[in-house]
């Protein structure tokens, strides 16, 4: 068991980042059998979930005419135009039905500001809208944290650099993430984690 100054945190394993789901990551659900035996190795640990409103900013059915996986530009900088997923109260934007969610202590749900996306656990994507993850973890005495879950290229590489850029000790776990690989968004999300100090193992 490992120490309680460790926490495991677990990217959003929901059905629409999962095959059949509006915003698949491919392989998305062979990691959850993984995922689920690490959390009987961690004291602390923490779910995310994506829970976007159905007019979120970032869906590229708000933007009459864009096209999926087009970039926009926001207040915040340029985002990237998704297909409509994880909308709250929605099939697609619950948890994974494979995935053990009795073993969380916390789970953050992100992305539920219209006028802001959330890739990070600890940030909003204005890199300043705290979640409320940092304060929880600091309360609870953790230093270091261990993360898996989906997209390696996206919500876990925004997480692992926001968790080095704020001090604690990161391990990306990457036999338990899947990436989408967007435009070889999956190398430049490598190269930023292991710029940032993140151990991908």
């Amino acid at each position: 068991m490992r120490p309680e100054t460790e926490a495991l945190v677990v990217i959003d394993i929901q059905n629409d980042f999962c095959p059949g789901g509006a915003l698949a990551v491919a392989g998305g659900d062979e990691i959850i059998a993984g995922v689920n035996a690490l959390m009987k190795d961690f004291q602390v640990r923490v779910l995310t979930q994506d829970w976007h409103p159905a007019d979120h900013s970032s869906f590229a059915a708000n933007h009459p005419g864009a096209a999926p996986f087009s970039l926009a530009q926001m207040p915040y900088g340029p985002q990237v135009l998704w297909p409509a997923h994880c909308v709250q109260g929605t099939d697609g934007a619950a948890f994974h039905p494979g995935l053990a969610t009795d073993p969380a202590d916390l789970i953050i749900r992100k992305g539920f500001r219209s006028a802001i996306d959330s890739y990070s656990a600890f940030f909003e994507n204005d890199r300043t809208t705290p979640t409320g993850l940092e304060g929880y973890l600091r309360s609870r005495g953790v230093s270091q944290l261990t993360l898996v879950g989906l997209a390696t290229d996206f919500c876990v590489a925004y997480s692992a650099v926001d968790a080095a850029r704020l001090g604690f000790g990161v391990t990306v776990l990457e036999g338990a993430c899947r990436a989408i690989d967007l435009d070889g968004s999956l190398a430049a999300a490598r190269q930023a984690m292991s710029g940032a100090g993140v151990t991908l193992a």
